[in-house]
């Protein structure tokens, strides 16, 4: 069971769960792929809050993540899964046979003592972990860490337990299905993995008490309706109010089924289908 789901002997363990993290084989990171990682609290370099609730949480070192997976046509080695707190899934360390040691994230199934290989031919193996341009992959499977742009390294699908099914190339384009319900073409020179991202049981884990929040470095968040007129568009008035609108942030976007991204971006015209709201169906962005 890679869930644990503690007993209720205090407050701050009723409700609680925690990730055993079975996969993880290895517990000490890289010394030479550390870096460290500055924290601005949500606020620019004015020193202005630009994201609110941000600020505080565990201190941490970035592990130097090869997204673009580059070094082709050289086998590497397995050496262990590691946990990363910058990130929701697992990452493995690869070793080169030049003695290359580097990042990358762990596909479900990747094993201690796997050799995998990135290559820009067919020569490769479609197994978990390798890595090829979307023309080499066969139609139907799974990829995650998928380019948008060819050599700009790994954008999609990149958290734990995701991957976008291939289903077809046509031209130079070939279609997936993300995640969220998208269905997007992106070029066939772009790279990507093979398999579905591991750790998969996150989404099972329940904090349990506010604590383990603050750790993360998320602060509480008072509600809308409970500011002021000035301070947030659902705020204001004598006593407890709705106001009739619909949940916003305070910045006045929609909470539900609102745009989440701007127009007239490029990658907008090889989206074939968008992404559905549960609550308002077909989003139309």
């Amino acid at each position: 069971m890679a869930i644990r789901v503690y007993k209720p002997t205090t407050n701050g363990r009723r409700n609680a769960s925690v990730n055993l993290h079975v996969e993880v084989t290895k517990n000490t990171p890289e010394k030479s792929l550390l870096k460290p990682l500055k924290k601005t609290g949500g606020r620019n370099n004015q020193g202005k809050i630009t994201v609110r609730g941000r600020g505080g949480g565990h201190k941490r070192r970035y592990r130097m993540i090869d997204f673009r997976r580059n070094k082709d046509d050289m086998t590497a080695k397995v050496i262990g899964i590691e946990y990363d707190p910058n990130r929701t899934c697992h990452i493995a360390l690869l070793e080169y046979e030049d003695g290359t040691k580097r990042y990358i994230l762990a596909p479900r199934g990747l094993k201690d003592g796997a050799e995998v290989v990135s290559s820009f031919n067919s020569a490769v193996e479609p197994a978990a972990g390798n890595c090829m341009p979307l023309k080499f992959i066969p139609t139907g499977l799974t990829v995650h860490n998928i380019e948008f742009e060819p050599g700009k390294g790994g954008k999609l699908c990149r958290s734990a337990g995701s991957g976008a099914r291939l289903t077809n190339r046509e031209g130079r384009w070939a279609t997936l299905v993300l995640p969220s319900g998208e269905i997007r073409q992106v070029s066939i020179e772009c790279r990507a993995t093979i398999g579905e991202l591991g750790n998969t049981d996150h989404q099972n884990i329940k904090l349990g008490k506010a604590g383990r929040n603050r750790w993360r470095g998320r602060k509480p968040k008072v509600r809308g309706v409970a500011k002021d007129h000035a301070s947030h568009p659902l705020g204001g008035g004598e006593g407890r109010s709705k106001g009739g609108r619909e949940p916003a942030s305070a910045s006045g976007t929609k909470a539900k089924g609102g745009r989440t991204r701007p127009r007239g971006r490029w990658t907008d015209n090889r989206i074939l289908r968008r992404r559905k709201s549960k609550r308002y169906g077909q989003l139309k962005l």
